[in-house]
C-alpha cells in the first residue's frame, strides 16, 4: 500500500529526525537515494550528459548533491541556476569539487536540451501555483528523460491541483513518504513512474491510501467449500428502466463478478436480466417486497419517475449498506435525513454529479478532487467514492483511499 501525508506532518516527521541525526545527514540520505535512481534510468552513468534544474531551498541542494554523486561517476553535470543568490551553498560546493558546470538560467537552455536526463530541482513540496517563465523556457527545452526531485515542480503536494504550468516528469523520487499529490489527478499524470527513498520518517496516520494489487486481494473475501449462493451474499439490485435496460444488466453483471452469491433484481429490466443472467432473481418491485438481501445497489438508469422515488425511499429505509449511483443521485433526500441513517451509504457520482450535490461547478470538482471528495463524505455522513482518472474514496475521519491505475488501456 501506498500512503500519502500532507506537507505538514512531512515536515514535522524531518524535523524530528534532524534533531536525532548529524547535520546535512538527512540530505545526503536523499541525495543518495535520488543519484541511484537516475543512474539506474541512465543505465550507464559515466560519459552520460545530465541537466539540473535549481531551484532555492532544499530541494535544489538534493539535486546538486546528486549531481555531485553523478559527476564523481563520470557523467557530465551541469547545473542551471534559477536563483544564483539562493542557491544551497553546500550543494553547490560539492557539485563544483567533483567537476560540475554551473550556469545560469539565461545560459543553460543548450545543456539542457542536450542532456540524456534533466533533474527537475526547482521547488519543493511548499511550492505554490505554476512554474515563473525562465523555469518553463527551461523545462521546454528539456528532450532526455525527466526526473523530479521529490515532486514535480508546479503541482499542489497536499491536494494534487495544478495551477499554471507543470513540470511532466517520467519518474519522481519522492522522500520519505508519498505525498497526496502524487496520487491525484491532476498532478499524478505529472508524476510519472514513483520510487519513494526511505530516509527514516517516522509518520503518524497517513492522509491518503492507494492499495496496491496485493492490497485488494487481501481484502476479498475467499469463498470456501461450503460457500453457497446465500452464505456469499445477495445485492439487489435497482436498475434500468424501459429506456435503458443495459443498464440493469450490466449492474448485474458487476455485482456477480464482485463476488455476490445471488442477486435480486427489481425494475423492468427483468427479461433482459433474466436472458444474460438465468440465475437471477427478479420481481417487478417495489424492493421492499423483494427478499432479504445484504446491500442495495440503485440508480442506473432508473430515470426520475414516481417509481423510481419510491425505490428510492425503500431503499433508504432498509437496514442494510446502499450504494446509490447514477440517476439515484439526483433523488438523495436533504444531506441530513441521509445522515440519520444507521447501515452504512455509499455514494458514488462522477465529477458532473458530484458539483450538483455540492452546488458547485464540475470544473471545481475536477481542480480540487481531494477537498471535493471529502466535502462530500462530510455532508452526507456517508463513504463518497468520486470517479476519474483517479478515483478517490472519503469515509468521515478515515483516510481518503486513491486508486490511481486508471483504464484498462
Amino acid at each position: 500500500m501506498r500512503t500519502g501525508y500532507s506537507v505538514e506532518k512531512v515536515r514535522a516527521a524531518e524535523r524530528e529526525l534532524m534533531a536525532r541525526l548529524p547535520d546535512g545527514a538527512l540530505m545526503a540520505r536523499a541525495a543518495a537515494g535520488l543519484a541511484a535512481a537516475c543512474a539506474g534510468l541512465l543505465g550507464r552513468v559515466y560519459g552520460a550528459r545530465v541537466a539540473l534544474i535549481v531551484g532555492s531551498g532544499d530541494n535544489g541542494g538534493d539535486a546538486l548533491y546528486a549531481g555531485a554523486r553523478l559527476a564523481r561517476r563520470g557523467a557530465g553535470v551541469s547545473a542551471v541556476l534559477l536563483a544564483p543568490e539562493r542557491t544551497h551553498p553546500g550543494g553547490l560546493a560539492a557539485l563544483r569539487a567533483a567537476g560540475g558546470r554551473v550556469l545560469t538560467a539565461g545560459d543553460g537552455t543548450a545543456a539542457v536540451a542536450r542532456a540524456d536526463l534533466v533533474v527537475d530541482g526547482i521547488v519543493g513540496i511548499g511550492g505554490k501555483g505554476g512554474l515563473r517563465p525562465d523555469a518553463q523556457a527551461l523545462m521546454r527545452a528539456a528532450t532526455g528523460t525527466v526526473v523530479a526531485v521529490d515532486l514535480p515542480s508546479g503541482i499542489d503536494a497536499d491536494t494534487g491541483e495544478v495551477t499554471g504550468e507543470a513540470v511532466r516528469a517520467d519518474a519522481t523520487v519522492t522522500f520519505g513518504a508519498y505525498k497526496p499529490g502524487l496520487l491525484i489527478d491532476p498532478a499524478h499524470e505529472h508524476a510519472g513512474a514513483l520510487r519513494l527513498v526511505d530516509i527514516g520518517l517516522r509518520l503518524p496516520e497517513p492522509d491518503i491510501e492507494a492499495l496496491q494489487h496485493a492490497d485488494v486481494a487481501a481484502l476479498l473475501p475467499r469463498p470456501a467449500a461450503e460457500s453457497d449462493k446465500y452464505r456469499r451474499g445477495v445485492v439487489g439490485v435497482v436498475a434500468g428502466s424501459s429506456r435503458y435496460p443495459g443498464a440493469a444488466v450490466l449492474t448485474v453483471a458487476g455485482a456477480l463478478r464482485g463476488g455476490a452469491g445471488a442477486i435480486r433484481y427489481v425494475g423492468p429490466g427483468s427479461d433482459a436480466v433474466i436472458a444474460r443472467f438465468p440465475e437471477g432473481l427478479v420481481t417487478a418491485g417495489p424492493p421492499r417486497k423483494a427478499g432479504r438481501v445484504q446491500a442495495w445497489v440503485i440508480g442506473p438508469g432508473v430515470g426520475d419517475d414516481e417509481g423510481a422515488h419510491q425505490a428510492m425511499a425503500d431503499v433508504l429505509a432498509s437496514d442494510v449498506p446502499a450504494l446509490i449511483d447514477a440517476d439515484a443521485l439526483h433523488l438523495l433526500p436533504p444531506a441530513g435525513q441521509l445522515r440519520a441513517r444507521e447501515a452504512p451509504t455509499l455514494l458514488t457520482p462522477h465529477a458532473g454529479e458530484a458539483a450538483a450535490l455540492l452546488g458547485t461547478t464540475r470544473e471545481e470538482v475536477e481542480s480540487s478532487r481531494l477537498a471535493s471528495v471529502r466535502a462530500l463524505a462530510d455532508r452526507y455522513g456517508a463513504t463518497a467514492l468520486l470517479k476519474g482518472s483517479t478515483t478517490l474514496v472519503a469515509t468521515p475521519s478515515h483516510p481518503v483511499r486513491a486508486n490511481p491505475t486508471g483504464t484498462g488501456w
